[in-house]
């Protein structure tokens, strides 16, 4: 199989994009071609893991109407370097992961007669997914919200990154490594790898108070934030500039994180009770939208950044981490949510759509 990925812009578009690639060409042997955007993250992040990468030209259709126009222009541009790159290519399927980088290449594949596919992340779909929908042969999402889109083949599946948490390894004894009891009770707290400056200010607080608790702390303040960060550690609260989530979430009983699309997707597969802080600085205030999705199931906890103080967030900890039963419940209602096979049921439906 020959496959044109398209994506960019956000970690949260690109690493599910490199997770069904990697599935892909382990599994099915496939030719994959990924387009992005000319200086972003995807230019460097999608070459390192080994793919062939072309950079176009884009800008969103944010702003002023001459900044419109000019991302108007660029996409029409780009839709005619795309029918070049497709009849180069000749792919069996294009897939576009969200972003603008989308929309040409996947406009180009409709015309061209080859058939089409986009994956939503997250709750609140995105400008080019929806502007997408309509034209392709096939929509994948995450949320039962993602149905509203105007598509008739829509397909629930999930986020490839939630196959790879599938895979994580649960051991405690990764707590170690940190110098914390793989046998107590422990929150793992992260805003992500860059963290949050405004979060951490209420952090550095409820460290002082959660020093006497009868559980532990793992706490990573981001690697810009970590020298300025006050609070600095304890026997019972570890403070580290960075940590694999993944992996301290799947070694943790609790996890204070942001709701981005792929760490909401691994909270579900790891059945993982979770408080989620929402990023208020992200477009279409999607992670508060992808909070609230898993809120509604009684599957997370959510406040609101504009509502986090640290009388709050530590009573919150507090009642989780003693209360068994509830802490179990929201955690296995994040189970129910989970999409640990989203990768190969992706996969069955690009065949599908392949072979018609």
């Amino acid at each position: 199989m020959r496959v044109i990925i398209a994506t960019g812009g956000s970690g949260g578009h690109i690493y599910p994009a490199l997770a069904l690639a990697d599935a892909l060409r382990d599994k099915e042997d496939a030719k994959i071609l990924f387009l992005g955007s000319k200086g972003r993250m995807e230019e460097t992040e999608i070459p390192s893991h080994g793919y062939d990468f072309i950079g176009l030209k884009l800008q969103g259709m944010n702003g002023s109407i001459f900044a419109k126009l000019k991302s108007a222009s660029l996409l029409t541009k780009n839709y005619f370097v795309c029918k070049k790159i497709i009849k180069n290519f000749k792919p069996d399927i294009v897939i576009g992961f969200g972003n603008y980088t989308s929309v040409s290449i996947i406009l180009a594949a409709k015309h061209l007669h080859i058939p089409t596919m986009i994956h939503e992340q997250n709750s609140f779909v995105g400008k080019a997914n929806k502007m997408l929908a309509s034209k392709v042969d096939a929509v994948v999402g995450c949320y039962e919200e993602n149905k509203n889109l105007s598509n008739k083949n829509i397909h629930i599946l999930g986020n490839p990154r939630a196959s790879q948490a599938k895979d994580i390894h649960k051991d405690r004894k990764f707590l170690r490594e940190y110098d914390l009891d793989p046998t107590k009770k422990t929150a793992v707290i992260f805003m992500g790898s860059l963290g949050s400056e405004s979060v951490n200010k209420v952090l550095a607080k409820a460290c002082e108070m959660w020093e006497s608790k009868n559980y532990q702390i793992l706490l990573a303040t981001g690697k810009k934030h970590f020298d300025e960060f006050p609070y600095k550690g304890s026997k019972n609260i570890k403070v580290l500039p960075y940590i694999d989530g993944l992996k301290a979430m799947a070694a943790s009983d609790v996890a204070i994180i942001r709701a981005g699309a792929t760490t909401a997707s691994e909270v579900c597969v790891l059945g993982l009770c979770t408080i989620m802080i929402p990023s208020p600085y992200v477009p279409n205030n999607h992670q508060y939208y992808n909070a609230l999705a898993l809120v509604k199931k009684n599957a997370a906890i959510l406040i609101e950044e504009k509502d986090l103080t640290v009388d709050k967030l530590v009573k919150q900890l507090d009642e989780l981490m003693l209360n068994d039963d509830l802490r179990q419940s929201i955690g296995n209602n994040a189970l129910l949510l989970g999409t640990p096979n989203a990768t190969n049921d992706i996969i069955k439906l690009m065949k599908e759509l392949v072979r018609k």
